[in-house]
């Protein structure tokens, strides 16, 4: 059985948020998150569409990338290389509760 957040992911997986969505999801303006893909530290949806598309998995990583410039006034190189870290420790986390050793 599916729980919310995992139909949540599977509806946007689908067709993805759009840039003002996210922008909005985010609070931050949609420039900022063009300015943060031209510079390769968001990476959107292969293009099936005429507009940037983005899935769950991004609305964590700006939502990070987001608190790390703001609080702790990082660099957007830094809070992205912060969030990827992240991202790794989630991952290995998940790996490790599949294999029953967490």
């Amino acid at each position: 059985m599916q729980t919310p957040e995992n139909l949540i992911d599977a509806v946007l997986e689908d067709s993805g948020l759009t840039l003002q969505q996210l922008a909005t999801l985010c609070a931050v303006e949609p420039e900022w998150i063009a300015r943060h893909v031209e510079e390769g530290l968001l990476d959107p949806l292969p293009q099936q569409h005429t507009e940037w598309r983005f899935s769950s998995a991004h609305l964590v990583r700006v939502r990070r990338i987001v608190s790390l410039e703001r609080n702790f006034e990082a660099v957007p190189e830094l809070a992205a290389l912060v969030a990827d870290m992240q991202e790794e420790i989630d991952e290995l986390r998940r790996r490790l509760r599949r294999a029953g050793l967490e």
